[in-house]
């Protein structure tokens, strides 16, 4: 069995927001539309006050609260964990995103761009005209990773197969890789670190793991 998780150091995030970038190259989203974003966090009480920044998105969950209430199937999960949308069956409800507790789902009206002069050259080429009206989100990259495995690459080692924000996070604060793999980069990651989930007690147990060592 294999199951795609995502780690990510806040020991190392330095909230450059790389990540983001990447992700809104890759995909093309829209303005206002960020699948991956980084949150700003401020901690404690003045003058002794911590920041920390948190790359959030799409958990990815075992259980996804968005897949119960879907009424269409547009919401599947594949056998590696990954979280899927379904274009083609998606009625634009938006039950899902009510139901995400991550927040971590967007619908999108109309064509949208960074310009108001038309598309950019990239915007173009990855427009895809299925997300508009329906539920988009995070996918793990998962044409990369699947691409990647059919030329015999390992997803979170090699690049072509591994999702874009990870391989463009300047602090190696993000790593993708198989959870059910005991000598997998994620497994060592969380076997030799203190961890968190977030909304863990909600019971949807994400695939978003952080490393967070408090000070």
């Amino acid at each position: 069995m294999t199951r795609y998780v995502m780690v990510a150091d806040l020991n190392r995030c330095v909230g450059c927001q790389t990540c983001t970038a990447s992700c809104k190259h890759t995909n093309a989203t829209p303005p206002g539309v960020q699948w991956r974003k980084v949150l700003d966090v401020e901690m404690g009480e003045y003058p002794n006050v911590e920041r920390l920044f948190m790359p959030v998105g799409c958990q990815h969950c075992s259980d996804p609260p968005c897949m119960e209430v879907c009424p269409s199937t547009a919401t599947g999960q594949r056998k590696d964990g990954i979280v899927t949308i379904d274009y083609d069956l998606c009625i634009g409800c938006s039950y899902c995103a009510v139901a995400c507790p991550y927040q971590a789902r967007y619908k999108v009206e109309e064509a949208r761009f960074a310009y108001s002069d038309g598309p950019t050259e990239n915007e173009a080429l990855r427009f895809d005209e299925r997300r508009i009206g329906v539920a988009q989100k995070c996918t793990f990259c998962s044409d990369r990773v699947d691409a990647g495995l059919e030329r015999g690459l390992t997803p979170g080692i090699d690049p072509d197969a591994t999702p874009a924000c990870a391989n463009a996070c300047i602090a190696n604060a993000l790593t993708f890789g198989d959870l059910e793999d005991r000598e997998s980069n994620v497994s060592k990651l969380l076997t030799e670190n203190t961890w968190f989930r977030m909304h863990e007690h909600l019971g949807t147990d994400p695939g978003f793991y952080y490393l967070w060592e408090e000070k």
